[in-house]
């Protein structure tokens, strides 16, 4: 294979991928819209166990707190909880965002549909 031929490759190569990547990161990239958060990293989980916390603060709804954990997976709201504030004392929470999830970890514990 001569020098021209393997240079008219790579370049055709370079373009090929240079095309692909414009059009799949500027021109349609994948939006996801409508998803439940039971697909999220776990950080980011336990952050929506730590707003679901946060939000049972304010209305006191256990009904209301289970329905929002359940989106997370088929575990008990209990155990959601109960992984979420290991997680959070792990990783060096405040103490109040402790003691929140403490706190709704009570509650869906003792919570009977």
């Amino acid at each position: 294979m001569s020098s021209s031929n393997l240079i008219k490759i790579i370049t055709a190569l370079a373009i090929g991928i240079a095309l692909c990547l414009i059009y799949g990161w500027v021109i349609d990239p994948i939006e996801y819209v409508d998803v439940t958060p039971n697909i999220l990293r776990q950080d980011y989980q336990v952050d929506y166990v730590l707003m679901t916390a946060e939000a049972f603060q304010h209305d006191f709804d256990s009904e209301s707190a289970a329905r929002r954990l359940a989106m997370l997976g088929s575990e008990s709201p209990a155990n959601i909880t109960a992984n979420a504030l290991e997680y959070a004392i792990a990783n060096n929470f405040t103490e109040t965002e402790i003691k929140h999830l403490q706190t709704l970890l009570t509650a869906m514990q003792t919570y009977s549909p």
